[in-house]
C-alpha cells in the first residue's frame, strides 16, 4: 500500500493511548512516552510553584502533594465518570500531540489504539475528544497495531500486556473481527493491587503504594522459578528496611497467566486445523508486561499439549503499538480508513 503524497500538508502520527503511560510517533521522527495522568494545582500556591495551571506526564506525578490527579484512562479506555475526566483526557492527548513536531500548517492525522474489545460507546467518545486536537483520527485495537507493525498479518497471536488490560488478537489474514479478539480486564494494575495485598499479609507494616509496587514489578517482575531473590528497601513504621519480596511478587505475577492461557485455547481453536500448527509458532508478546521475566516459558509450558509452541517478544515493548498504528497511517490512504476502525474529521 501507498500513503498519500508527502507535500499534501498532513502530519501522520501513531498514537498508543495507555491506561498509565502513552506513547505517540510521528512520520517526522518524533518519538515520545508520557505518563497518562494530568494534575490541576489544588490552589493558589500551586499554580505559583508551577507557574501553570495544568501539568501532565512525570512532572504531575512528581509534584502529586499538591496537585489534584486525574487518570483519564481507566482499564484502557476513558473514563465516564465526570467532565474534570474528560477535560484531563483532552489535556493529556492535546500534550503527547503536541510532542509529534508538526509544524504550523500541517494537519494532524492519527491512528490510536483501543483495548481489542472497547466498546462503540468508548470508541465514539474517544474520537469526539481526538477531534478537539487533530484533523483526522481513527480508532484500531491495540493488538492489530501490534501486529500490523510487525507485518505478521496472517497465522500469528498478539498478546498485548498493558496497565488496564490484556489484549490478545488472532491474526488470520484479514482485520481482525470482535470474534478474533479477547480483551481481559487483569492488566498490570490489577498485578499491583495483589502485590500490595500480599505485602500486607505478609508484612503488616510496610508502607506500601500502587505506585511503589508497580516500579518494584516493573524492574523485578518474574513468574516461574526466581534466579535470584528479589530483596528491596521498603519503609516499615517509616524506617527503610529490606525485605524478601520474592514470594509475594512471583505470586502477583502469576495471577494473569491462567486468563491468557483459557483465551489462547479460545482463539487457537477459531482457526482452521491446517492453520492452528503455524498460529503456535507465532505467538507474540507486547506491552510493558510482556517484560516480565519467564513469561514466555510459562505460556509455552502452559499451551505445550497443543504441540510446538513458540512465543517470543516485541523489540521495543513500550512503543511496538504507537509504531504500527504510525505505519498504518502512513501506507492506507485515509479514504480507505474507515473500512479498518471507527474515524472522525477528513
Amino acid at each position: 500500500m501507498q500513503g498519500q503524497n508527502s507535500n499534501d500538508k498532513r502530519l501522520y502520527v501513531g498514537i498508543d493511548l495507555g491506561t498509565s503511560r502513552t506513547t505517540i510517533m510521528s512520520r517526522r521522527g518524533a518519538k515520545s512516552m508520557v505518563r497518562s495522568v494530568v494534575g490541576y494545582p489544588r490552589d493558589i500556591i500551586g499554580v505559583k510553584i508551577l507557574n501553570n495551571t495544568v501539568v501532565v506526564g512525570q512532572e504531575a506525578l512528581d509534584n502529586h502533594t499538591y496537585l489534584n490527579l486525574h487518570f483519564p484512562l481507566a482499564d484502557g479506555v476513558l473514563k465516564e465518570t465526570s467532565e474534570k475526566d474528560e477535560q484531563a483526557a483532552i489535556e493529556l492527548l492535546r500534550h503527547v500531540v503536541s510532542l509529534a513536531d508538526a509544524q504550523a500548517d500541517e494537519k494532524i492525522y492519527g491512528i490510536i489504539g483501543v483495548p481489542a474489545r472497547a466498546s462503540v460507546y468508548n470508541k465514539s467518545q474517544l474520537l469526539k475528544i481526538s477531534d478537539e486536537v487533530m484533523d483526522m483520527s481513527m480508532v484500531v485495537s491495540e493488538p492489530f497495531m501490534v501486529a500490523y507493525g510487525l507485518e505478521k498479518l496472517n497465522n500469528a497471536i498478539i498478546i498485548d500486556i498493558g496497565a488496564g488490560t490484556i489484549d490478545l488478537c488472532a491474526m488470520k489474514g484479514t482485520v481482525p473481527a470482535p470474534n478474533d479478539q479477547v480483551t481481559l480486564m487483569k492488566g498490570g494494575n490489577y498485578v499491583d493491587e495483589v502485590f500490595c495485598q500480599a505485602i500486607a499479609e505478609s508484612y503488616p507494616d510496610v508502607q506500601m503504594t500502587s505506585y511503589l509496587a508497580q516500579k518494584i514489578k516493573e524492574k523485578h517482575g518474574f513468574v516461574g522459578d526466581p534466579t535470584e531473590e528479589v530483596v528491596v528497601n521498603l519503609r516499615s513504621g517509616g524506617k527503610p528496611m529490606l525485605h524478601d519480596v520474592t514470594r509475594e511478587l512471583r505470586f502477583a505475577c502469576e495471577t494473569i497467566i491462567p486468563d491468557i492461557l483459557e483465551s489462547m485455547e479460545s482463539l487457537i481453536s477459531g482457526y482452521d486445523p491446517e492453520d492452528q500448527t503455524e498460529a503456535l509458532k507465532n505467538v507474540i508478546l507486547a506491552g510493558g508486561g510482556c517484560n516480565m521475566i519467564g513469561l514466555d516459558t510459562a505460556l509455552a509450558e502452559g499451551l505445550k499439549e497443543y504441540g510446538k509452541v513458540n512465543v517470543s517478544r516485541v523489540a521495543d515493548p513500550d512503543f511496538a503499538g504507537s509504531a504500527g498504528a504510525l505505519k498504518l497511517a502512513s501506507e492506507l490512504p485515509t479514504e480507505y480508513w474507515n473500512q479498518v476502525g471507527d474515524i472522525i474529521g477528513g
